[in-house]
């Protein structure tokens, strides 16, 4: 594994990649009436020198639409203008995989369509407000239990969300099973109290994730699959828990055995959060052997030494791809990195601080 440069050709799969440079997933709140635009479109155009872009959260059901001006894939209006993004991406030798991230528990009705409602695997309130654009900073509401006939409606909509994708020309998809998000909502006892086969052990609180998987892989192939998780992560109200290291031993292993593509292992301590402790990375890699994916305010040097550690495969970038759209020449060449960052238009709409972030010039 010695060979493992950062800005060397690997193969994900059967997919060729021209590094091993990800592209994190990030919300940027662009997509007006959650469908994808032309300004999208350029703002993935313009980083596609990663080996793989991951896109933002996008939503397989109206339902998981739980912020301001995110995309879906579940009409055929977002999955043929999703094309123009793919084309894009591909026209510069590209790879691109969408996200797919049903919010759950973290949304409010003001940023969902009329006939949507806010679920979750048990009615329990998060902690905190969310934006809306309509009524400003809200409280979070209380969701509504799922039905047993909920999830499978949903696993469904994974599942046509999936083939979405793959019509739309992605090269794959990745569930969001982190974050706090619908998929991590089920896995944590905090936000999952249910007493039927779907709540209580591990292996229940697993099953929904598992069968998810499992509804995407019948649709469209393991091969084209990840999925992202944050254990120690407590963005949306996770509080940690005992089980926390067992559950995503448990979670890996089940993973490893359906042969998906990747895990990505999401760790925010570089922005606050707890840290991801290396033994419960160590874990998962000992458990799944398709690719690992890690993303954690890398730079290139911390980056470098990771993939010659060999516990790892890929690296992704987040932060730094917003106002370095040509951040892989800018590591090629030994270019200085952008220093400014507009925080306050991360998730505003239009192209400031989204598009017009300037290539390097000498």
């Amino acid at each position: 594994m010695k060979d493992k440069g950062l800005l060397d050709p690997c193969k994900l799969g059967a997919i060729d990649l021209k590094n091993r440079i990800v592209m994190s997933p990030m919300t940027r709140s662009r997509a007006i009436n959650n469908i994808p635009n032309d300004l999208m479109a350029e703002f993935y155009k313009q980083r596609a020198g990663a080996g793989l872009i991951i896109t933002e959260g996008t939503s397989p059901s109206p339902n998981g639409l739980g912020y301001c001006r995110i995309p879906g894939i579940y009409s055929g209006e977002q999955t043929e203008a999703w094309k123009k993004i793919t084309t894009a991406v591909h026209s510069i030798g590209g790879k691109i995989f969408v996200q797919l991230m049903h919010t759950g528990r973290i949304g409010h009705s003001a940023n969902l369509p009329s006939n949507a409602v806010i679920v979750a695997p048990s009615a329990v309130k998060p902690a905190g407000q969310i934006w809306t654009d309509a009524l400003g900073l809200q409280d979070y509401p209380i969701p509504a239990a799922m039905s047993i006939e909920d999830l499978k409606r949903t696993q469904q909509e994974y599942s046509t969300a999936s083939t979405n994708a793959v019509s739309a020309g992605f090269d794959g998809i990745e569930l969001h099973g982190a974050n706090g998000y619908l998929l991590e909502q089920f896995l944590s006892p905090v936000s999952n109290r249910r007493n039927d086969v779907y709540g209580g052990s591990i292996e229940n609180r697993c099953r929904f994730v598992l069968e998810t998987v499992e509804a995407s892989a019948q649709a469209i192939g393991k091969d084209r699959i990840g999925i992202r998780l944050s254990p120690y992560g407590v963005a949306s109200d996770m509080p940690h828990y005992p089980e926390i290291d067992d559950t995503y031993k448990y979670l890996s292993e089940q993973i490893n055995r359906m042969k998906i593509l990747y895990i990505h292992i999401a760790d925010h301590s570089s922005m606050g959060a707890p840290q991801v402790p290396a033994e419960i990375k160590k874990a998962i890699r000992e458990r799944f052997k398709g690719a690992i994916i890690l993303s954690g305010g890398y730079s290139k040097e911390r980056a470098e030494n990771e993939l010659q550690g060999g516990l790892v495969d890929l690296i992704a970038f987040g932060r730094l791809f917003i106002n370095n759209p040509d951040l892989v020449e800018r590591f090629v060449h030994g270019w200085p990195l952008a220093k400014e960052l507009d925080m306050k238009t991360f998730y505003t709409p239009g192209e400031k601080g989204y598009t017009d972030y300037p290539v390097y010039t000498r």
